[in-house]
């Protein structure tokens, strides 16, 4: 069974982003509206994704500075977790 989501911590030279891979991309603007109520979150984008065994698009979450990333990405994942354990019980 194909997981719901996988996120990554992807590091670039202006700023760390969490790029999140959604199983269902017709979730996309869904989650992304889900996770902007955040307030450590400043933007989530959906991108086109390059590369090869990926999925077509991803979130990319960009935090506001001075935020843990790795905390962050705890939180979000155990986010969506909650997210599609809920919405699966509705189906």
């Amino acid at each position: 069974m194909q997981l719901p989501f996988r996120s990554e911590i992807r590091n670039s030279p202006s700023q760390q982003t969490i790029k999140i891979y959604l199983g269902d991309e017709t979730l996309d603007a869904r989650i992304k509206m889900h996770l902007e109520r955040f307030k450590e979150i400043e933007l989530v984008e959906i991108q086109d994704t390059v590369g090869q065994n990926r999925a077509n698009e991803n979130l990319t979450v960009f935090l506001k500075d001075d935020v843990d990333i790795n905390k962050m990405k705890s939180t979000i994942d155990s986010s969506l977790w909650w997210y599609f354990e809920e919405d699966m019980v509705e189906e």
